[in-house]
């Protein structure tokens, strides 16, 4: 796709509709004030969406005890991993999307399938958070504001959201950070840790099986359009035990774009309008569920529809 096709693409659609009457709270009460149980509401899925919101929500005012100072993982162990798409599944998937304007290139990124051998490690169970990060620039004297808190202010009535809106370049000072502070070694992971972790050893096309499902994952899809509590969708748990890693916001990994072992280069609108990039993962809510398939290698493209985060990896177990 050429940059002045772009405009034309609902792949590249700015304006969201309206969230769903019914899939957002409304006057909901979770009835509790109590954060273990609020924590346990919004990461049910036995309980309605909006409900899980406002639970979500309420949490994120009280402090959510998911969060402390140091992150909760998952343990992913070692494995050898066929990482990729077969060169044959890129016409069908291409297809299955092209009602929101996926293209046969963007695909092809995912090509060819390859064996790679992952050591043992430990992924963070949520994205970083507004109000970890918010801990972060001031104990840090980091200057970079994430572009999606408006006027650069903490939005402290989304603490438990996902932070997006910053550069691959902040993520890794967070990391760094939170490495001195602890004494632990945190990382982002890498694109083959992501997908692993995020696929498990059946290697599910998304995390939750093989058909996509807007009960899921917090995309265009879900009807809510803005980001929601981490874990907020319980249905898209990865096998590995890991909330958040199909929508909500996209995830920088350590890698930048190459092509795999034997695949092309694809000089798509990615590279045309910015060149070299770092790879994300994961879709968000502004994004289509195209980018939720675990196998689907994107960037974040200049505009305000690619608000993008991170989750922290370490290959020590955490204390």
């Amino acid at each position: 796709m050429e940059l002045a096709d772009v405009a034309s693409s609902p792949h590249f659609k700015e304006d969201a509709a309206i969230a769903e009457p019914g899939r957002v709270p409304s006057g909901q009460q979770p009835g509790t004030t109590d954060p273990q149980r609020l924590a346990a509401l919004t990461e049910d899925p036995a309980v309605p969406l909006a409900e899980r919101l406002a639970a979500g929500s309420l949490l994120g005012l009280l402090g959510d005890p998911r969060l402390g100072p140091t992150p909760a993982t998952v343990h992913v162990p070692a494995a050898t991993v066929e990482v990729g798409l077969p060169a044959e599944e890129v016409a069908p998937v291409t297809a299955a999307w092209a009602h929101v304007g996926v293209e046969e290139s963007w695909i092809a990124k995912e090509i060819p399938v390859h064996t790679v051998r992952l050591a043992e490690y430990f992924l963070a169970t949520y994205p970083v958070t507004n109000g970890e990060y918010a801990r972060f620039l001031r104990e840090s004297g980091h200057q970079a504001r994430p572009t999606t808190w408006y006027l650069g202010a903490y939005p402290w009535d989304r603490a438990n959201h996902p932070v997006a809106g910053v550069q691959p370049e902040d993520a890794e000072a967070y990391a760094a950070w939170l490495t001195a502070e602890t004494g632990h070694p945190w990382r982002l992971p890498t694109e083959a840790e992501w997908e692993y972790a995020a696929k498990g050893p059946d290697g599910l096309e998304f995390p939750w099986g093989a058909e996509f499902d807007p009960d899921a994952a917090n995309t265009r899809e879900s009807g809510v359009h803005t980001t929601s509590p981490v874990g907020a969708f319980p249905a898209g748990r990865s096998p590995f035990g890991a909330h958040d890693m199909a929508g909500n916001v996209e995830e920088y990994v350590l890698d930048t774009y190459v092509p795999y072992p034997g695949g092309p280069f694809v000089e798509d609108h990615l590279v045309q309008a910015i060149g070299e990039y770092r790879v994300a993962r994961g879709g968000s809510f502004s994004r289509f569920g195209d980018l939720t398939r675990t196998r689907r290698r994107h960037g974040a493209f200049p505009g305000p529809l690619y608000p993008v985060g991170f989750r922290l990896a370490t290959s020590e177990r955490p204390v």
